[in-house]
C-alpha cells in the first residue's frame, strides 16, 4: 500500500495581491489554514483583514496570486465558483437576511435551490441547525422580530445549512450591542470544538485566546505575525502587534 498522500490545506494563499485603485490592500499575502484548525485574524482597522476574508470565496476579485480552496484554485466565474462558494460558508457583520421570508425559510432556501435537497430533508436539517444555535423556537419568525444576536444566530445556520468545508467569518459581533456579543461567539466557540476549519476577523480578544489555534495579524495589507494565541498574546514580536495590543488592552 502507498502512504496517503496529505490531503491539502483547506484553505492557502499564495503571493496575493489586490489593489483598490492605487491603494495596496493586500501585499504579497501567503498563509494556510489546515482543516480543524480555527484561525483569527487580527489587525487594526484598513489593515486588509475583511479584503483578504472577501477574497476566499472571490467577493472580491484578487489582482495577482493564487487563492485554492480544499486544494482547487479559485474559479473566476461560472458554475464552479458557484459550486465552490457552496462549500465555503460565509457570515458577515450585516445579516443579510430575506426580511419577507421566516427564520426557517431563510436557513432551508440555499439547501433547496443550490443542493437539491427535498423540503422535507431541508426543513430537518433547518430544524436541527436552528436548535443547534439555540433558536429553534423562533423558527416561525421573521428576522425584524429578532434581536441582532439572535439574527446572527439564523445567519449561522444558514451559512451551515450548505454542509461547508469552511467558514468564514468577516467582524460577525462588530453589529451587535455588547450583550448580544457573547451569545454570537459561544456559537462560533461550540463549532471549532466540534473541529470546523474556521478563518474569523475580529476584535474579540477573548475569543481568539480561547477558540484559534492560530493567530494571523495584519497591518497594512501584510501579515506581520502567524503564531499561537499564547504566543501572540504574551509576546508579540513586532513593534506593530504590541502597539495594536497596547492599545485595545489598555482599553
Amino acid at each position: 500500500m502507498t502512504a496517503a498522500t496529505p490531503a491539502p490545506p483547506m484553505i492557502k494563499a499564495a503571493a496575493v495581491n489586490k489593489f483598490f485603485g492605487d491603494l495596496h490592500v493586500l501585499k504579497e499575502i501567503d498563509f494556510e489554514v489546515e482543516r480543524g484548525q480555527v484561525v483569527v485574524v487580527l489587525g487594526p482597522s484598513g489593515s486588509g483583514k475583511s479584503t483578504l476574508c472577501r477574497a476566499i470565496n472571490r467577493l472580491e476579485p484578487i489582482n495577482s496570486g493564487e487563492i485554492a480552496v480544499d486544494g482547487k484554485p479559485l474559479p473566476a466565474e461560472g458554475k464552479e465558483l458557484a459550486a465552490l462558494r457552496a462549500d465555503v460558508g460565509m457570515v458577515f457583520q450585516s445579516f443579510n437576511l430575506f426580511a419577507h421570508k421566516s427564520i426557517l425559510d431563510n436557513v432551508m432556501l440555499a439547501p433547496l435551490k443550490v443542493r437539491k435537497v427535498s423540503s422535507t430533508e431541508a426543513r430537518k436539517k433547518a430544524m436541527e441547525l436552528l436548535e443547534r444555535v439555540g433558536i429553534a423556537n423562533q423558527a416561525d419568525k421573521y428576522p425584524a422580530q429578532l434581536s441582532g444576536g439572535q439574527q446572527q444566530r439564523v445567519a449561522i445556520a444558514r451559512a451551515l445549512a450548505m454542509n461547508p468545508k469552511v467558514m468564514l467569518f468577516d467582524e460577525p459581533t462588530s453589529a451587535l450591542d455588547p450583550e448580544m456579543v457573547q451569545e454570537v461567539l459561544d456559537v462560533m466557540t461550540d463549532l471549532a470544538k466540534e473541529g470546523m476549519t474556521m478563518l474569523v476577523v475580529t476584535h474579540e480578544m477573548g475569543f481568539a485566546r480561547r477558540a484559534a489555534h492560530r493567530v494571523v495579524f495584519m497591518s497594512e495589507g501584510e501579515i506581520v505575525e502567524d503564531s499561537s494565541p499564547e504566543e501572540f498574546f504574551t509576546a508579540p514580536k513586532s513593534d506593530r502587534a504590541k502597539d495594536f495590543l497596547g492599545k485595545i488592552l489598555t482599553h
